[in-house]
C-alpha cells in the first residue's frame, strides 16, 4: 500500500513523511483539516509530532486533495483503539508475535488455533502493515492471562519467529 502511496510524494520527501504519519495513526482528511476521528487536529500540533514545519502538513494536505485517489484513501482513514499497553490493567495478556515473514498467510490463523485449544477469548488482533511499518508485529489481547505452558505452542506455529507477552 505505501509503495503505491509513496509515489504521489516522491519529489516531497517532507511530504511523504507527513503522509506516512497520516496513515500510521489513521489520521484523515476532511476538506483542508486533519482529524483523529471527529477531533480536528492543528497543523502545528502535527507538524511537531512528524518532525516538520507547519507549512508542509497544509502543502501534504493541498497535494492529497488534489489527488482524487489520494483523496478518497486519506478521507476514509478511521484510527484504532490499540489495548496492547492497557491489557494488564485489566487483567488481559497482550502478546506480541514476530513473524518470520509477514506477507506469509496463515500466521494469524495458527496462533488463534492455538489460544481457541487452551480456551482463550481474544478481545483484539492488530497487524502492522508490512508496507508501512520496517518490523511488523502481530499484537493480540487475550480475554485472560496466556499460561506460560501456551507460550511455547505460539513459538511453534506456522511463520513466527518470536512471541513476547506482555
Amino acid at each position: 500500500m505505501w509503495d503505491k502511496i509513496a509515489n504521489y510524494f516522491e519529489k516531497y520527501p517532507s511530504q511523504a513523511k507527513v503522509a506516512r504519519y497520516l496513515l500510521k495513526y489513521g489520521l484523515r482528511i476532511d476538506r483542508n483539516r486533519v482529524y483523529c476521528g471527529d477531533v480536528q487536529i492543528a497543523d502545528s500540533a502535527l507538524a511537531r509530532a512528524a518532525g516538520v514545519d507547519r507549512r508542509v502538513v497544509k502543502s501534504t494536505v493541498e497535494t492529497i486533495k488534489g489527488d482524487p485517489t489520494l483523496q478518497k484513501f486519506f478521507s476514509q482513514l478511521l484510527p484504532t483503539n490499540h489495548l496492547k499497553n492497557a491489557a494488564s490493567a485489566m487483567g488481559w495478556s497482550s502478546i506480541e508475535i514476530v513473524p518470520m515473514n509477514a506477507h506469509e498467510p496463515g500466521i494469524i490463523s495458527g496462533v488463534a488455533e492455538i489460544l481457541m485449544r487452551s480456551n482463550i477469548s481474544i478481545r483484539q488482533a492488530i497487524v502492522d502493515d508490512p508496507m508501512t511499518s520496517e518490523e511488523p508485529r502481530l499484537f493480540i489481547v487475550t480475554d485472560s492471562m496466556v499460561p506460560s505452558e501456551v507460550i511455547p505452542l505460539i513459538r511453534q506455529a506456522k511463520g513466527v519467529r518470536g512471541v513476547t507477552i506482555y
